[in-house]
């Protein structure tokens, strides 16, 4: 009797357990949330410091420049903006994947326009004296704008990647989920370190 049994249960195949998302979307989702930790961290301490210095010099310490808030809030919009077109994208990829193309590159095209546009404010900020080594307020600034900048210049580039895939005809939902978490990641996250960092 056992042996039958053993028998059948050999020959019946085993039950697949019913995957709850795509590979590449749960990797990044982790991902991204150990982003989000490593992030808070960084402004716990920046917000701890900053108010340790504002009650006796004021913040920023004398000597160094104010960050450009008006400046950088355009900058913000673009990046909130790029996110909407991906959103768009998104949702026009469902309807007919070629109706895509069109907000996908607007996001690109804003998403590098922010990172560009960073760029040229580091440049600025440091003609007028604030570096990494001026002080704990650029220390700060560095470290946390510049690792933001570093996950913008990789969203670039997945966004990218994505973009040819699609025009190819070869994006398959799974990867541009995966490419949307990434992105709504970086485009989330910039508004409360400008507010935390800027403001």
């Amino acid at each position: 009797m056992s042996g039958k049994v053993l028998q059948l249960s050999q020959k019946m195949p085993a039950a697949r357990r019913r995957q709850i998302a795509p590979n590449g979307v749960i990797g990044i989702t982790v991902f991204c949330l150990t982003e989000t930790m490593f992030f808070a961290g960084l402004i716990s301490a920046h917000t701890l410091f900053r108010m340790q210095t504002t009650a006796t010099d004021g913040w920023p310490p004398p000597g160094q420049p104010r960050l450009p808030i008006e400046e950088t809030a355009l900058n913000s919009a673009a990046l909130l903006a790029s996110g909407v077109f991906l959103f768009v994208a998104h949702q026009r990829y469902r309807a007919a994947a070629s109706t895509a193309m069109r907000p996908m590159l607007a996001s690109l095209f804003l998403g590098a326009f922010f990172v560009i546009f960073q760029g040229v404010e580091w440049v600025a900020l440091l003609g007028e004296g604030l570096t990494m080594t001026s002080s704990a307020h650029g220390g700060f600034f560095y470290l946390i704008v510049g690792m933001h900048a570093i996950h913008a210049a990789a969203g670039l580039l997945v966004l990218g990647w994505a973009y040819l895939r699609l025009r190819r005809a070869e994006l398959v939902l799974s990867q541009l989920l995966t490419v949307e978490i990434f992105w709504y990641f970086v485009v989330l996250l910039w508004p409360i370190l400008y507010w935390r960092v800027y403001l």
